[in-house]
């Protein structure tokens, strides 16, 4: 398989003996030559992002995978621990597996976690998530005018913008693709 529209993010795909995960692709036309497909791909063993194109992979192979339902347990040094919701067996995920998601786990949430062949190979996230402010700067009044905001720690541990009426303690929603603040969770 080799054609442009069977490509989709989040596909594992097999080339030269190892399996990879699709992150992006983008088409690329320039004039009367033939389209160029770009692919973002993350090695699933290695967690290195690389692009190539599609030209340069030649025949890819996808491999099939499956979701299952895992609840959040704990951190492990460079290892994070999800239960199965059905078997309750547990699988560690690493560092190189999760990526940027780290920073959108809630300890007993449950997840859609990507296997293949048994073996755990990413984590799929809600386009937003609600997480709690654990410090900011007292609230403010803007007198006025808007869109001013400030910065705020997540239980997370990550550091994102909120408007001035953000205080300590809020739940807030906010978006794991870009890590924007969505509102306040009611």
């Amino acid at each position: 398989m080799s054609v442009t529209h069977d490509l989709h993010k989040g596909m594992v795909i097999r080339h030269e003996g190892q399996l990879y995960t699709v992150l992006d692709f983008r088409v690329a036309q320039t004039g009367k030559q033939k389209a160029t497909v770009h692919v973002k791909l993350r090695a699933v063993k290695t967690g290195h992002t690389g692009e190539r194109t599609l030209d340069e992979l030649g025949k890819i192979e996808e491999v099939p995978t499956e979701v299952r339902h895992m609840q959040y347990l704990y951190s492990s040094g460079h290892e994070w621990v999800f239960m199965d919701t059905e078997t309750y067996e547990q699988y560690p995920l690493t560092d190189d597996m999760l990526g940027d998601t780290v920073h959108f786990l809630v300890d007993e949430d449950t997840y859609r976690v990507q296997m293949i062949e048994g073996q755990p190979i990413s984590l799929q996230l809600s386009p937003v998530v609600v997480l709690e402010v654990v410090d900011t700067a007292p609230v403010e009044h803007a007198g006025g005018t808007t869109n001013v905001q400030k910065e705020a720690k997540l239980s997370s541990g990550i550091t994102i913008q909120v408007p001035l009426f953000i205080k300590n303690g809020d739940k807030i929603r906010v978006k794991t693709e870009n890590r924007e603040y969505q509102g306040k969770e009611h």
